[in-house]
């Protein structure tokens, strides 16, 4: 009996080695949370990629509450998009990352620019490809001016408002320097929460002067290593294996896909294509 008792126990060792049986493991994990795309609020319906607070959230809670958590790698690849989505975002991320006291590390793949650069400052060390975009840490505001088409067109535009501000920066009439002014007035202002958040997030690691840094230019990986804006060169597998050790198990958490028939047939939805567009333009202003 005790010789068959040890050839079962020896067998069922040789079971559980070939399964690797995850929920019986005990090696530190790894969250691997991918960050892809356009930042905006829209982005938790069927847009073709993008990020939100709304379609974050679940992931990002998720990555935190894994068993054995050792640290979590945000893979950030993105234009840009809303400041108030790329901040909301950092901030759940930060806010979990000091409450289960995990390090969090950002690896940079094409390009960490604007928003995107807002959401890898939410890491403690961000990691680039020499051949990353990076930086672009200025805010933009753009449209178009089309009182001239409708004076051509002979079309008359009525609008009536309550508040001499509610047709602020209409479209179709000539800008007025008034609003003008106003509207460098609060990019002005979101572009110091930017600043005041990369230089709380990179304080004591900044290398050139904020004149430089905060102008809305966008460098390599490379460069962006030199002026102090990341850490180091390198990428995600060889992060987790240099930081937590061979043995550590990646969980990788994604976002959420369309379903198959958007995919198919993206032309069924006029939302996705707009999103497609916007998506495109974002990556186009960085060379991409």
């Amino acid at each position: 009996m005790p010789q068959r008792a040890a050839l079962a126990q020896a067998a069922g060792a040789r079971i559980y080695g070939a399964m690797k049986l995850p929920f019986l493991s005990r090696q530190p994990r790894v969250a691997l949370l991918r960050l892809s795309g356009l930042i905006a609020a829209r982005s938790g319906g069927f847009a073709p990629s993008g990020i939100s607070a709304q379609s974050m959230a679940p992931l990002i809670e998720r990555a935190f509450a894994l068993k054995r958590l050792a640290g979590v790698v945000l893979v950030v690849n993105s234009p840009g998009g809303s400041p108030v989505q790329s901040s909301l975002v950092a901030q759940r991320i930060r806010r979990l990352a000091e409450e289960k006291k995990v390090p969090v590390i950002a690896c940079v793949e094409d390009a960490a620019a604007s928003g995107g650069y807002w959401l890898a400052c939410a890491a403690d060390e961000i990691v680039v490809d020499p051949a990353s975009v990076v930086g672009s840490i200025g805010v933009i505001s753009a449209s178009f001016g089309l009182s001239d088409a409708l004076s051509r067109l002979g079309v008359e535009r009525r609008m009536h408002t309550a508040g001499t501000e509610k047709s602020f920066l209409d479209p179709f009439r000539p800008e007025r320097p008034e609003d003008v002014e106003r509207l460098h007035g609060l990019l002005g202002e979101l572009h110091e929460v930017f600043k005041d958040w990369i230089r709380t997030r990179r304080a004591g690691k900044l290398k050139a002067p904020e004149e430089e840094l905060f102008t809305g230019r966008f460098w390599t990986g490379r460069q962006a290593v030199a002026l102090g804006l990341a850490d180091r060169l390198g990428e995600a597998s060889s992060e987790v294996k240099a930081r937590f050790g061979e043995k550590a198990q990646v969980v990788s958490i994604g976002q959420r896909r369309p379903p198959w028939f958007m995919r198919l047939l993206p032309g069924l939805s006029a939302e996705a294509l707009a999103a497609a567009a916007e998506e495109r333009a974002a990556w186009a202003r960085l060379g991409l």
